[in-house]
């Protein structure tokens, strides 16, 4: 009899735990699910990378005219595309003025570049400043209309100039532009902003389908 009750003993000890095939099971599933989460969070964190870079080109170049004026100086804004990441850098182009100069360089997420789609060379570009046959694509002044500057300048009254009569000595041309940026292959990433140089007001666009084939710009 007492044999028995252990052995009965032994039998409930083991059906209370987990078989191998169980623990396998429930650890598959948890990967399986874990993989479909992240599969699906993908689209949604690549969209939001485009929003984060968008927003940080417009906010760079607003912060560096609001410096300009502010501080009664010119700052140089300057964009690159030749590495990974993409950069804005924003500096104090002269000395000897007094307030926060310090030069700030803005990074976009490795994803998104400073890039002009194929198919926005065949779209009115934003506000009709270039061609979109840049990515970074200022420098069109009263006299010069070709475009393809990296670099301009805020000055302290506002307007934005270009360095034809010296790097921010605010007594050139002023300078009107475009960048357009997005993800590689992916078409309506594809965002923009513009700067009239006149009064250094910034905008910014996204690219949208449009009815009957193509593309627009939209303001945002």
């Amino acid at each position: 009899m007492r044999s028995l009750e252990i052995n009965a003993g032994r039998c409930r000890h083991r059906a209370s735990g987990f078989s191998l095939i169980e623990m396998t099971m429930v650890v598959a599933l948890t990967i399986v699910v874990a993989v479909i989460s992240v599969i699906s969070l993908m689209p949604i964190l690549s969209a939001q990378h485009v929003v984060n870079a968008y927003n940080t080109t417009l906010s760079a170049m607003r912060q560096a005219r609001d410096n300009a004026v502010s501080q009664r100086t010119s700052y140089s804004v300057t964009f690159q595309n030749a590495t990974i990441p993409n950069t804005i850098t924003v500096a104090p182009t002269l000395t000897g003025f007094q307030g926060d100069q310090n030069t700030t360089t803005y990074t976009l997420p490795t994803d998104v570049t400073f890039l002009a789609q194929s198919a926005v060379a065949s779209t009115p570009a934003p506000d009709g400043f270039g061609s979109g046959a840049y990515a970074i694509d200022f420098g069109y002044t009263a006299n010069s209309s070709a475009g393809g500057a990296t670099t301009f300048y805020f000055c302290p009254d506002g307007s934005a100039q270009d360095a034809e009569d010296g790097a921010g000595n605010c007594s050139g041309a002023l300078d009107n532009g475009v960048v357009y940026l997005a993800q590689s292959g992916n078409v309506l990433s594809s965002r923009a902003v513009d700067m009239w140089g006149g009064t250094g007001r910034v905008r910014g666009w996204r690219l949208y389908p449009k009815t009957g084939g193509g593309y627009q710009w939209l303001r945002q």
